[in-house]
């Protein structure tokens, strides 16, 4: 079976996505940019824009959950996300920002980066993001949706852990593709992620991706 979803939608509908935060990317960006390296990356108190002419991926499963973390003053936050999973994906012109507001002396400092670009792919394994928002077109092939968290078995499972409740609503399906991505998202963590051409840059003032 095959299902398609064009337009908009929010996280407890088909929020499909890739893609780590940009954060941790400044302290590895080398790394990741000559070979695959294991992941999991998160913006306190912050979300992130991510966008992608197109993401293939094998083994896919999505499930409920609760981000939880500290605002960048120190207090406690959670967000409801959808947890979007993939055994193996890869991504063409990705890009990346985030935005860091009211620095002292500096003033709002957007981080951007972009990767998978000139013909080369960014390649990811047991890849897994939590996401709050995204527009694309979407094709999912032989999809089931309204499985229990804890038996989808096409994707690689619940991440370790994850505030995700097992019995709670979930889907999966054996691959997907997506074109035109736009999205925000929370955090992301990865067995590998491999960022081909990558290229990171700071700016003053407000610089999205999107």
């Amino acid at each position: 079976m095959e299902s398609q979803v064009r337009g908009g939608t929010r996280w407890k509908r088909f929020a499909v996505v890739m893609v780590p935060s940009v954060a941790a990317t400044a302290a590895i960006g080398v790394a990741l940019a000559q070979g695959a390296l294991a992941a999991s990356f998160s913006v306190s108190g912050q979300s992130f824009k991510v966008t992608a002419g197109r993401l293939d991926g094998t083994g896919f499963s999505q499930y409920g959950a609760i981000d939880q973390g500290y605002t960048l003053k120190g207090e406690k936050t959670a967000h409801p996300v959808a947890v979007s999973a993939f055994k193996n994906a890869e991504i063409s012109n990705m890009c990346q920002s985030v935005v860091t507001p009211d620095i002292p002396l500096v003033g709002t400092v957007s981080l951007k980066l972009t990767a998978g670009t000139g013909g080369k792919k960014v390649e990811a394994e047991n890849l897994y993001i939590d996401v709050e928002d995204l527009s694309a077109d979407a094709t999912f092939r032989n999809i089931d949706i309204g499985v229990a968290a804890k038996d989808a078995s096409k994707g690689p499972g619940i991440a370790k852990g994850d505030q995700a409740n097992p019995y709670g609503f979930a889907q999966q399906a054996d691959s997907a593709t997506l074109t035109d991505v736009k999205q925000t998202a929370w955090a992301t963590t990865a067995g590998t992620f491999k960022l081909s051409n990558l290229k990171m840059s700071l700016h003053k003032g407000v610089n999205e991706c999107y």
